[in-house]
């Protein structure tokens, strides 16, 4: 399955790289695509893979998920 979330404070190569390292090393998650100009995180992982868990691993790398 597939999330989208709309992830504001993301700026360069580095804050993809934390946003995409930190979810990736998420059970169940299995691929992370970032685009920095349209704010979106693109996760793809398993049913078993609670998105608020996914919300709170950015937000602890220091990114805001918006509603």
């Amino acid at each position: 399955m597939q999330t989208i979330l709309n992830v504001e404070g993301m700026s360069c190569s580095h804050c993809e790289n934390a946003v995409k390292t930190a979810v990736l090393a998420l059970n169940g998650v299995m691929d992370v695509k970032v685009d920095l100009a349209a704010k979106l995180v693109t996760v793809t992982h398993d049913e078993s893979r609670n998105i608020e868990s996914i919300k709170i691993t950015i937000e602890a790398q220091g990114y805001t998920v918006a509603d």
